[in-house]
């Protein structure tokens, strides 16, 4: 790792029901390596290990489901604190106590401090023991009128430096002989086009080549085809963005995955990948055999 680069690393915390296993799913969909449950006993090493390891990004659950470690954490995060090259930021979620008693019996389970009390005095227990570290949070989101959704907008604005790296299109080419990506989110089926494996001189031959893709994209059916479906991706991508899914398959598919999928696939990756993170894969490419 470049010295010169900080390690971030984020201490989710706060108290139980209030979203930490959104807020540390949400910080992995960004990028940051996460660990749930860390006893803070171990916070030094981890650090250690993860700084040697060249991770920049690292993001930490520490709650009181650890609670036999729990007492000297304070001492721990003040060594964290003076380690030089370390952005250190602890987030500590937040609820009003009469939600959170709603949420532990929606979810029908104990607080980790009742100990066969009620699960208010759970949280009254809580709210003592994590006093020091609310005080020392540079992050506190109260969520007690947040939907997942929200609380997941919110971490995106505090800790994506570009929100455009969240969302990911995936543009892919199959064949339906071998069957549809079961991961795919929008299937395309562009059978109905001319097939150049009709065409001996071509039938060994895939989308890659630029004589079978200069086929494919000379036919009129084609070219409407593609600007009704761009002003569709056009139209939808942003939708799905604003939802807050990172990541989107686009599976075109033909007979066999070699010519026409190819070929469109290649040109749909091309004009998305001036406004949106691209990746494109032939899926059966290479499933054909060739003379």
């Amino acid at each position: 790792m470049n010295e010169t680069n900080k390690v971030e690393l984020v201490i989710v915390t706060g108290m139980s029901g209030a979203g930490k296993s959104v807020a540390v799913q949400s910080l992995e969909d960004i990028g940051y390596f996460c660990v749930d449950n860390l006893p803070p006993l171990l916070l030094p090493k981890f650090w250690e290990l993860m700084h040697e390891s060249g991770k920049e990004k690292i993001a930490v659950v520490m709650d009181l489901r650890s609670q036999d470690f729990f007492g000297s954490i304070d001492v721990y995060i003040t060594k964290l604190i003076k380690q030089a090259g370390l952005d250190l930021t602890v987030l500590f979620l937040d609820a009003d106590d009469e939600v959170l008693v709603t949420r532990y019996k929606e979810t029908r389970r104990s607080h980790p401090l009742s100990a066969g009390e009620s699960t208010y005095s759970g949280i009254k227990r809580e709210r003592e023991l994590l006093q020091y570290l609310k005080s020392i949070s540079q992050v506190v989101i109260d969520t007690t009128n947040f939907k997942p959704k929200q609380l997941r907008e919110q971490l995106m604005q505090r800790f994506l430096t570009n929100p455009e790296d969240v969302f990911h299109v995936n543009v892919t080419s199959f064949g339906f002989k071998y069957g549809i990506p079961i991961d795919a989110d929008l299937v395309f089926d562009v059978r109905f086009l001319p097939n150049p494996f009709y065409d001996e001189t071509m039938r060994e031959l895939t989308g890659l080549d630029q004589e079978v893709y200069d086929y494919v994209m000379k036919w009129p059916d084609t070219e409407e085809f593609l600007i009704k479906l761009l002003d569709l991706l056009r139209f939808v991508l942003p939708s799905y963005k604003r939802e807050g899914k990172t990541q989107l398959l686009i599976a075109i598919g033909c007979t066999g995955g070699q010519h026409r999928s190819v070929s469109l696939a290649r040109y749909i990756d091309e004009q998305l990948r001036d406004d949106y993170q691209t990746s494109l894969t032939h899926r059966d490419v290479e499933k054909h055999v060739r003379g």
